[in-house]
């Protein structure tokens, strides 16, 4: 097949969009099938990519480390007339997106199309007031569920997402495939205890202290804060306790100020944004990775942590049903109280539970190998569609 991919956001940029497209195109490059990307002109991006085509973007005027394609672009839609695709698969409702949408109409293509954000969680960005805010969440539904409705197909990571859209009123198929990562790159065994203890050096962490991680954009929807105001209280009795934090984004400036206010500085690490082909060897710093995020559509973050032999602690949620198993590679927690529990099960008393081990067993099913596998099926699937629709069409016309 010859398969177009419309984003907004790819490598080397480092987020789960970005990730997703980036193993999608790899993996099905593997599988025989010709990918193109169409994305945004972004800073940092190789000099040489195969098959990858960059619009001039801008940053998102709310998300400043967030960029937005351009519109629509004449020379690049003469190139993409040329190149014979088969399918057209969005992974953004904006202007990429909308892109990938017109060239499917002009070429008469079907559409496939990924629901990776869920957007209602993000309109704190654009609103300051509790009336507009509900606006915004209803304005967000709605454009979420004519994007999804005006394609031949969506896929979604989670069962989560899916129930979400079902409640938007999305009629189309949506077919559930959790985003692959390669689970290699996150292989404790890939780093040698001198990269990481010279990393560790690095923050001046030793090796008697008990690090609490978390990696990832570091903004309000990602909740950290919660965890921060409880660590007073547990790292008082705790001396050996360290929370590093790798990642930036919005809050990161109010998150540092406010573990200053709290007179805990000194068992915090803030690194700042990290490049993505380090990553695995920062998840190897930790004991066990923390989140308080309430906008995960599927985590990866935290399917990252697991194939790094991470157990995980996070506030309990939908996304995680697939991959928290309770008491074995990590705990779910509804309070301040639960938090403390799964922390010290993992960190201080429980020595006979193998939470690494059973944390990386437990993803081994989110391979880029499996994920490419089923995106390929639905493409299949919307394709013979396709082809029926068509013969039905003509035949009906020769009828008349």
């Amino acid at each position: 097949m010859n398969i177009g991919l419309f984003s907004e956001t790819y490598y080397p940029e480092i987020n789960g969009v970005a990730t997703s497209v980036y193993m999608l195109k790899n993996e099905l490059e593997k599988r025989g099938h010709n990918v193109y990307v169409f994305t945004t002109k972004t800073p940092g991006e190789p000099e040489h990519e195969h098959n990858v085509f960059r619009v001039p973007s801008l940053p998102f005027i709310f998300i400043t480390e967030r960029r937005v394609g351009m519109f629509y672009q004449p020379r690049l839609a003469h190139i993409i007339k040329k190149l014979n695709l088969d399918i057209i698969h969005t992974h953004t409702e904006f202007s990429l997106g909308i892109f990938g949408r017109i060239m499917a109409k002009e070429l008469r293509l079907p559409i496939v199309h990924t629901y990776h954000t869920i957007y209602e969680d993000y309109t704190h960005y654009l609103t300051r007031f509790e009336i507009v805010d509900r606006r915004a969440k209803a304005f967000a539904r709605t454009y979420s569920k004519v994007c999804c409705n005006t394609v031949e197909q969506v896929i979604v990571p989670t069962e989560k997402t899916k129930d979400l859209l079902m409640t938007y009123s999305v009629h189309k198929d949506i077919s559930v495939v959790p985003t692959g990562i390669d689970l290699s790159k996150f292989d404790y065994r890939n780093y040698s205890k001198e990269d990481v203890n010279s990393l560790k050096q690095k923050y001046n962490l030793s090796g008697q202290d008990k690090v609490m991680i978390y990696i990832g954009r570091v903004s309000q929807e990602k909740n950290i804060e919660e965890i921060i105001q409880a660590m007073p209280e547990y790292m008082k009795t705790r001396e050996a306790v360290r929370f590093v934090i790798v990642g930036s984004g919005p809050t990161l400036e109010k998150l540092e100020n406010l573990v200053k206010q709290m007179g805990i500085e000194e068992r915090f690490v803030f690194t700042g944004s990290q490049p993505w082909d380090t990553i695995g060897l920062f998840y190897q710093l930790g004991d066990v990775f923390v989140s308080a995020s309430r906008s995960e559509t599927q985590g990866l973050t935290y399917i990252e942590a697991m194939a790094s032999g991470l157990p995980v602690v996070a506030r309990q949620d939908k996304c995680l049903e697939d991959i928290l198993e309770q008491g074995k590679n990590g705990y779910a927690f509804t309070n301040k109280e639960e938090l403390y529990y799964g922390l010290d099960q993992i960190l201080f008393q429980d020595k006979q539970t193998n939470y690494g081990e059973n944390a990386i067993k437990k993803v081994e099913k989110y391979s880029t190998q499996e994920f490419a596998y089923q995106v390929e099926k639905v493409y299949n699937q919307v394709i013979s569609r396709d082809r029926v629709f068509c013969k039905r069409v003509i035949y009906d016309t020769k009828k008349i």
